[in-house]
């Protein structure tokens, strides 16, 4: 997820949830009752923190670390330090959590009657980024959209009331959508992590080395293969879109936010004639809202 800079640097709690002002799509917007935004906020501190420590992306001084009893000597260890979040995740279920963001979630958790299925997927996936860093098929990658993405929508549809098996099957397509346009934004991020989430036999046919996602600027082969990917992706936004029409209020529109932002970020990247290494192409706020519109009128 691309994040923004946190403002209060010290206040561990504070600083993940103000990265939500730079995602991709709009976490909790102020058009929707409190109760939602508050629960929305707690799952997103959540999924956040497991995606920034799988990263090493956490604040500097280790206070997250010491929040979840691990040792500074072991602060840079992303595997214990996941072992240590799952086990404050345990306590959001059956005790007192002790990082203070888990303390938020064990509200919501309560409130909404959520299980811990979805949290511990993307645990799982922020494991599996420690151990696995390039996949072999789409149907590798779409397994790790499951536990990386899928979780996520279905977090949303239950903090809302509104999950049913067809509505989680359409979030799922949406979600794996959001996912690989991330990863196609960040090629050149991702590889300074020493990760490719483009499949390798995908790779291969577009004549792709890894090399040639060093390079400063895409040629003609990587720009072929990630325009493949992005239309991958722009299909499963479309087969995902009629979950905004399925409810109504102000969900339907978070929901539209949600696909339209998938939406422009791929118009984005086509306008960037498909070469995404300098870094991820951006898309302006005419063309979200215009993205919305098309969305809600269920024309995409």
């Amino acid at each position: 997820m691309t994040a923004g800079d946190s403002s209060r640097p010290g206040d561990p709690e504070r600083d993940t949830l103000d990265k939500a002002a730079g995602e991709n799509f709009p976490v909790a917007p102020f058009f929707l009752p409190r109760d939602w935004r508050d629960d929305l906020m707690a799952v997103y501190g959540f999924a956040r923190l497991v995606d920034d420590i799988g990263d090493g992306d956490l604040a500097p001084g280790g206070a997250d670390a010491r929040l979840l009893g691990v040792s500074a000597a072991d602060a840079e260890d992303r595997l214990l330090l996941l072992d240590a979040f799952e086990a404050d995740l345990d306590r959001v279920f059956s005790g007192e959590p002790r990082h203070p963001l888990l303390r938020r979630l064990q509200r919501t958790v309560r409130r909404r009657s959520l299980t811990p299925e979805p949290f511990l997927g993307l645990i799982a996936a922020n494991r599996q980024d420690q151990l696995v860093s390039r996949y072999e098929t789409y149907d590798d990658l779409l397994a790790y959209c499951e536990l990386s993405a899928n979780p996520v929508g279905r977090l949303v549809l239950s903090v809302t009331g509104t999950s049913t098996p067809e509505r989680v099957r359409l979030s799922d397509a949406i979600c794996t959508a959001l996912q690989i346009v991330e990863h196609l934004q960040d090629v050149a991020e991702d590889l300074g992590r020493d990760r490719i989430y483009l499949p390798a036999e995908d790779m291969k046919r577009f004549h792709v080395q890894e090399a040639d996602l060093a390079t400063p600027t895409a040629g003609a082969s990587v720009r072929a293969l990630v325009a493949y990917e992005a239309e991958r992706a722009r299909c499963l936004l479309n087969e995902g879109a009629p979950l905004v029409g399925s409810v109504h209020g102000r969900l339907k529109l978070l929901l539209a936010g949600f696909v339209a932002g998938g939406r422009a970020a791929v118009h984005a990247i086509a306008a960037a004639e498909y070469d995404v290494l300098p870094g991820p192409p951006k898309h302006g706020k005419l063309r979200l809202l215009r993205e919305v519109g098309v969305t809600l009128r269920g024309e995409g």
